[in-house]
């Protein structure tokens, strides 16, 4: 069942790693190189059965191609996932038997933070391999992405706001935020920054009274995120939160947040479009942490990153062009958007295998 399941989803490899002693089990799946090595970040999180972590390493893969393809990014799509509680299992030995397994693969795979893991995690990794990205700045890295995930997510956000209102004012509307981990709370900031009004909620009580008390934004509780009279819906947690359940529910008119997968499946996407809603594209919107640690294979620079998160604001209002041209719901445009260029680009060289990627201007240091 599990080639059935690999070939469903059009992956090229799927590594399963482990090290008992390190209490290492992992999971990389590599989905596309057409484009380039396949990047995209390590997820840690304390799946229930060893399917779901494949099921959601196989998932987010497939995202990173689609993500990293509209991003406009010479690099394919893959993930990684490990299986454990990032409050309590985290170790020095877990993350370096890992690396040793990104370096196993010869560049195919480059790692990077998700879920779960922080820049000190990488630090350890970045010991066993140079298939690294998001390392620390003293390593010619660029450290944390979150910053500029947010960044992006705001670039998305005037696009669609123009769509809908015809106007890229970010201040004049209201927002429903949910989940103020390091993107959201970062996106909250960019927000208050331009006088908006914002409603947030996180399971995490602390998060929540440091939103209001430090941006002045107004808490809700975590269900009731989907009832306030929010001109647009900021899903920055986990995915699947527009679904069957909550969609009846939302005031907003715009969907526009950093979460990945936030639609719970495809119908859902088909009818917010039929409600008049305008849904930005998840992984059109939260490329900025991509595109921001995709530069340190060339050599990284903070001017040139924050010059290509403006791309995003671009690469949105092509998806909306598409949809409008086509009629059919963004999801779609933008999954279309990506599928023609890898198409493209197939057309002109192999999948990834022979040339590794440089990382000019990486300094090793202890």
């Amino acid at each position: 069942m599990i080639f059935e399941h690999i070939e469903n989803n059009g992956h090229e490899q799927v590594v399963f790693c482990h090290n008992k002693d390190a209490g290492l089990k992992a999971i990389i799946a590599i989905h596309n190189t057409v484009l380039g090595p396949a990047l995209g970040g390590l997820r840690m999180w304390p799946y229930k059965t060893e399917q779901d972590a494949l099921n959601d390493v196989l998932r987010l893969s497939r995202g990173m191609t689609y993500k990293n393809a509209v991003a406009g990014l010479n690099i394919g799509g893959g993930k990684a996932v490990i299986i454990g509680d990032p409050s309590k299992d985290k170790s020095e030995a877990l993350f370096r038997a890992f690396g040793k397994f990104v370096d196993s693969l010869g560049g195919r795979y480059i790692t990077a933070e998700d879920v779960g893991i922080d820049v000190n995690d990488m630090e350890y990794v970045y010991r066993e391999t140079e298939y690294v990205t998001g390392v620390h700045q003293v390593h010619g890295g660029s450290g944390d992405p979150s910053p500029f995930t947010a960044y992006g997510t705001l670039q998305g956000l005037m696009a669609t706001l123009n769509k809908k209102y015809g106007d890229e004012e970010v201040g004049r509307h209201s927002y429903a935020v949910q989940g103020l981990g390091h993107v959201g709370m970062e996106f909250v900031k960019l927000l208050k920054e331009r006088g908006a009004k914002i409603f947030v909620t996180d399971i995490n009580r602390e998060l929540v009274e440091r939103a209001v008390e430090d941006y002045g934004a107004e808490a809700v509780a975590p269900d009731e995120i989907y009832d306030v009279p929010a001109d647009v819906y900021s899903p920055c947690a986990l995915g699947g939160t527009v679904n069957e359940q909550t969609l009846p529910r939302l005031k907003a008119k715009i969907i526009c947040g950093a979460a990945n997968n936030q639609l719970a499946n495809n119908a859902i996407g088909d009818e917010v479009m039929k409600r008049g809603i305008v849904y930005a594209p998840d992984y059109a919107v939260n490329a900025g942490g991509v595109m921001n640690v995709s530069l340190e294979i060339d050599g990284y620079n903070r001017e040139r990153a924050m010059r290509m998160m403006r791309t995003i604001y671009h690469n949105l209002a092509r998806i909306y062009e598409i949809s409008d041209r086509d009629n059919i719901p963004t999801y779609r445009a933008a999954d279309r958007l990506a599928e023609e260029r890898i198409s493209a680009i197939g057309k002109l060289k192999l999948p990834m295998g022979r040339t590794a990627p440089r990382f000019l201007g990486r300094m090793r240091g202890h």
